[in-house]
């Protein structure tokens, strides 16, 4: 398999703060785990363009992408720090980030249908998967996922995508985003309740999303993906597969109560490998999220990029 790393050095500027978990070292550690087991060697190289307005609207309200990048631009150029929220700040560096990391999703898609590649990785930040379609939320600005499964239909002629999220903390920006659109199914698990306390009932056929309480372990999480996910995403055949890769349900990580561990993230990776294998060409992009315990993180991306290269 020829596997795409798609990444940016812009997106190591955005910085909210020294405390704030959601920080550029999250992609230096997993840079550095990637080198330090030769995973590196394997994958090929992409710099992340920027995305485009065009590509932005896709998932976002027109309105809320210019209000939000002339913010971006006046902090910029200002050299300020301002909070928009509890969790998200922005800094100098968050417009190319921001950009960077919406153009990556967007540029891995076109590589993969294009055949230039046949699964892609985006170690990008900031995350996406909490940007509604108008506002900001929970460390993310633009919804990268979205952006790029709308792309894969609006705009090069699939029919049908899923998206598969497998954060600790329930993907509600992208619900809001796609809910209601046939032409994506979404299968999620996240620990319930907790952040952003939504996703418990599905509000769209096209939603599937499976609560799950805190402490649950891997065994668990097999079981629920089995009889939950499964029969929906083979009886869907999506033409192409988009991953919200969160690592924060990792037994080590203090933000999150789940209780994974790698070889349960290389487990989930390689049932969606035989969704993709099946029935769309072997397609998948993936797109990081969260995960804070750097060790924890990097060895968890590993284990993720182990099966899209070698399965």
């Amino acid at each position: 398999m020829s596997t795409g790393y798609f990444t940016h050095p812009d997106c190591l500027a955005h910085d909210m703060g020294p405390e704030h978990p959601e920080c550029p070292q999250r992609l230096r550690a997993i840079d550095d785990h990637l080198r330090a087991v030769g995973l590196d060697a394997l994958m090929l190289p992409r710099e992340a363009p920027l995305a485009t307005m065009a590509d932005l609207v896709l998932a976002h309200e027109s309105n809320y992408v210019s209000t939000l990048d002339d913010l971006l631009q006046h902090i910029e150029t200002t050299g300020e720090t301002r909070q928009l929220d509890p969790d998200t700040w922005v800094c100098p560096g968050t417009r190319t980030a921001a950009w960077h990391a919406a153009g990556a999703a967007v540029a891995a898609t076109d590589a993969v249908i294009d055949g230039e590649l046949d699964n892609a990785f985006c170690a990008v930040r900031p995350p996406g998967h909490h940007a509604t379609r108008r506002e900001t939320m929970g460390f993310c600005f633009f919804n990268n996922v979205a952006v790029a499964a709308r792309h894969a239909l609006n705009v090069r002629g699939l029919k049908r995508v899923a998206i598969v999220d497998f954060d600790v903390h329930h993907g509600n920006g992208t619900d809001d985003i796609v809910a209601g659109d046939d032409r994506i199914l979404m299968v999620s698990f996240f620990q319930h309740p907790f952040y952003p306390y939504s996703g418990a009932d599905s509000r769209a056929p096209n939603l599937v999303n499976v609560p799950v309480p805190a402490r649950s372990d891997g065994d668990r999480i097999r079981e629920l993906v089995d009889a939950y996910w499964m029969h929906r995403l083979e009886f869907f055949q999506p033409e192409m597969i988009f991953i919200s890769a969160g690592f924060d349900g990792h037994r080590e990580d203090d933000y999150g109560g789940l209780r994974l561990v790698e070889a349960d993230y290389a487990w989930i990776t390689s049932r969606i490998m035989g969704v993709a294998k099946r029935f769309s060409k072997g397609r998948i992009v993936s797109c990081l999220e969260g995960g804070y315990n750097l060790s924890a993180l990097a060895r968890s991306v590993a284990a993720h990029l182990r099966v899209l290269i070698e399965e």
